[in-house]
């Protein structure tokens, strides 16, 4: 199969939220037998979050690295290894009702579209994808198929982010005008590209690694197997990484959807890494939740967030390394850490406290997160219980395919710096046309 003939990308299709619906697979002696797809550290942790819940067996293990899936082999005894999952799917398509999709961010899309071709439920790592086209092309899919599909933002049903979205859409702070979203994480890479290369490691099939993307030789202490979010081929930088988790709940409290422009000051484009530091302003559309339009910044990389009143605390308190502030039109505010801290109201420069009771009476939000070991699952749980009928997840791709559109319109930017783009989302189109050719993959 030549590389890119099994995925067309497109970068037509409605964005409209689209209600997940029951999964349609026979699902055998009541579990749901699932496939992982990509066993790093990520992947790891993704199958054993879902292989707790009970009505789980895990009938597959793939992954391009053949020392990834014999190092669990005793753990999933039964479970058949691949290094292919074009094989596997060719193998044992009958015998698979869901698949987790763990692998690069590269590799998202055409390992998801096509378990999805072949009416496999999908649970796919954040972000949903590496390009637009993609991103929409997945949506209009499992929408059509009416899969289960669940992204992996696994803190989107943790306690803190659900009870700041009932906070919000309640009126804690009124309507919001700005939020102030940040990251001190660095996934770029401001270098050039590695010169020359490296012996590929046993077991690794690096062709099958590369997929679709750009073929570069191998390079040790690149890519493969940890670095590969800073290579614009391969991954999303930090907003890619970090920014979803902290995007997800602004983004679903306010209802928002596609931004009318976005801007990135940050170095110039070099063609291999995302920049180290990016300053990423969007404005959107007004929503029953904003102001007439919101403005919504975004910082990363060491130092981030710049200093400004709008985050300084009452008392001197220091400011988490990782989160969002929503700013009220009269000046309140709410703050929201990353991760697993209470939101934090603001009123007259003081913090105030927040009577739950009064916005949550029925306790919609759960219950307070006591790890992120207790928490974690809940979220792999909730797919697996859409899948067996008994539940609807709550980031299906009808909306983490907009969130994710929103995060890749900021690494699309970089490449503009300090040059305001203006979004089409309707039509999917810029108007600057020199951005149009980075909302899909370049052919190889």
């Amino acid at each position: 199969m030549k590389r890119r003939s099994f995925i067309k990308t497109t970068a037509a299709g409605s964005l409209a939220f689209l209600l997940p619906f029951p999964s349609r697979a026979k699902i055998t002696g009541g579990k749901l037998r699932i496939a992982q797809i990509g066993l790093g550290g990520q992947g790891l942790s993704d199958l054993h979050d879902i292989a707790s819940h009970p009505d789980v067996e895990v009938v597959a293990l793939c992954d391009v690295d053949a020392a990834k899936t014999d190092s669990i082999k005793a753990t999933y005894p039964n479970a058949k290894r691949f290094i292919d999952y074009k094989e596997m799917f060719t193998s044992m398509g009958n015998e698979i009702d869901a698949v987790v999709v763990s692998t690069a961010d590269h590799a998202h899309a055409p390992v998801s579209l096509m378990a999805m071709e072949l009416n496999k439920n999908v649970y796919c790592q954040k972000p949903l994808t590496h390009y637009i086209s993609e991103s929409r092309k997945m949506n209009v899919v499992a929408a059509q198929k009416k899969l289960v599909t669940q992204m992996g933002i696994q803190v989107h049903s943790f306690y803190e982010y659900k009870l700041a979205t009932i906070l919000i859409q309640k009126g804690i702070i009124g309507k919001v005008k700005k939020v102030i979203a940040w990251s001190p994480k660095v996934w770029g890479y401001d270098g050039p590209a590695p010169e020359g290369s490296d012996p590929v490691p046993d077991g690794l099939n690096w062709d099958l690694w590369l997929g679709t993307a750009r073929k570069r030789p191998y390079k040790d202490g690149f890519y493969h197997p940890v670095n590969w979010r800073k290579c614009i081929d391969y991954g999303c930088g930090t907003l890619g990484d970090m920014g979803v988790h902290i995007f997800d709940t602004p983004y679903n409290a306010l209802q928002l959807n596609a931004p009318l422009t976005v801007k990135n000051s940050c170095r110039q484009p070099t063609d291999f890494g995302h920049p180290e530091k990016n300053h990423v302003t969007y404005v959107f559309p007004g929503t029953p939740h904003t102001t007439q339009t919101l403005e919504w910044v975004w910082y990363d990389g060491i130092g981030a967030p710049d200093t400004q009143d709008e985050l300084k605390l009452p008392g001197g308190a220091t400011l988490p390394d990782q989160g969002a502030m929503f700013i009220g039109e009269n000046g309140q505010r709410l703050l929201l850490p990353h991760f697993m801290e209470m939101p934090k109201l603001i009123v007259n420069d003081q913090f105030q406290d927040i009577d739950i009771n009064q916005y949550d009476p029925q306790g919609a939000a759960g219950t307070p997160t006591v790890s992120y070991e207790d928490a974690s699952p809940k979220h792999y749980h909730e797919f697996v219980d859409a899948c067996l009928g008994k539940a609807r997840c709550s980031a299906p791709f009808s909306y983490s395919a907009r969130l994710t559109e929103v995060i890749l319109l900021g690494v699309i930017a970089a490449r503009f710096p300090d040059e305001t783009l203006h979004w089409d989302g309707k039509n999917a189109h810029f108007k600057e046309e020199a951005a149009n050719k980075f909302l899909s993959a370049q052919p190889v």
